[in-house]
């Protein structure tokens, strides 16, 4: 019978007689105690980069490719300039949250930060791959809120890292106002009397009726319209609105007698520094614009969907003048991820 062989003593008997004839050179026994003693790390530690699951990988560890999608930048077309601190800002909506890209404003049609230096991209701590649209909105002066304001000018969904940004995204304005109109009259219904100062007022309501002279879509949180007069190239508030069949929220240069159920006003008194009133309206020009509540600004903004003459030649008896569609399509941008 054969007698299995013990491998293990053997090899242990060997090692005792290779030390007998001598141990180990000067060089081997330097080696060997410069080598330091480590502990074998766990089989994950041992995978390399290209083993680990994309999962598995840091942002530190991954390429450029793989890390791409963390800067947005922005191309501007006719955004308007702010004063006095209210500013833009950038959001993206990730799994419909709000997530800010920064805050910045336009000059000459240039992105700037709120200290008024260029501006080539935004940094963004997010993961931009699950994005899925972009607003900007415009925020107050000296704002301290983390959340967007109601303010939203502009949107547009993500489609292979970019979007195209438009007022009329349901997530802006949500109409590029193309089926507003508008109609107003000259009269002076607040001073009591129909035959005096007639050219000096305006109200936006049709004639004969009356009824509501403006059609225009409702608008969401953030905004509101306001009437405009100018007069020798001053614009001069009318007063602002929400409801077309509804008197306007101020009337601060109308008379004593109860306003009509409309937007308008009459030019009668209290006219601002360098006017008189009653005033002669003609040749003038009227305007409905849409003002940004984040924003202070006593002139009319950007955003104006009617426009129209007061004729040179306006007739004493009521008459309903027009009000032309604005267009509204120099106003866009584009969002780039990059």
């Amino acid at each position: 019978m054969k007698r299995s062989i013990n491998w293990m003593s053997l090899l242990a008997a060997l090692v005792l007689v290779a030390a007998a004839c001598g141990g180990t050179s000067d060089a081997d026994q330097a080696s060997t105690t410069t080598a330091p003693t480590t502990t074998a790390a766990p089989a994950d530690d041992d995978m390399s980069d290209d083993d680990m699951s994309d999962e598995e990988m840091s942002d530190d560890d991954m390429s450029g490719e793989e890390m791409r999608g963390h800067t947005i930048s922005f191309e501007t077309a006719g955004w308007p300039e702010f004063a006095g601190g209210a500013h833009y800002e950038g959001w993206l909506i990730i799994d419909s949250t709000p997530v800010s890209t920064g805050r910045f404003n336009v000059v000459d049609g240039a992105i700037v930060d709120l200290d008024g230096a260029a501006v080539d991209h935004f940094s963004v701590e997010a993961d931009t791959s699950a994005a899925t649209a972009v607003v900007i909105t415009i925020e107050p002066a000296n704002d301290s809120d983390p959340a967007p304001s109601d303010t939203h000018i502009l949107a547009g969904d993500l489609v292979d890292g970019a979007a195209n940004l438009t007022i009329s995204h349901a997530a802006a304005l949500g109409t590029d106002f193309a089926a507003a109109s508008g109609e107003f009259v000259l009269a002076t219904p607040t001073d009591g009397d129909h035959t005096n100062d007639e050219f000096s007022g305006v109200w936006f309501l049709t004639f004969p009726g009356p009824t509501p002279g403006l059609v225009l879509p409702e608008l969401p949180d953030g905004w509101i319209y306001e009437g405009w007069t100018v007069i020798d190239g001053t614009p001069v508030t009318t007063g602002t609105f929400l409801a077309v069949d509804r008197s306007d929220d101020a009337a601060p240069y109308s008379g004593t007698v109860r306003t009509p159920n409309f937007p308008g006003e009459d030019f009668l008194q209290n006219a601002p520094e360098g006017m008189t009133f009653p005033t002669n309206l003609s040749g003038a020009t009227v305007v409905i614009s849409i003002e940004p509540l984040t924003e202070d600004n006593p002139l009319p903004f950007a955003l104006k969907p009617l426009v129209g003459p007061v004729p040179a030649d306006a007739e004493l008896e009521p008459v309903s003048y027009p009000l032309s569609n604005a267009d509204f399509t120099a106003l866009t941008g584009t969002a780039t991820i990059g």
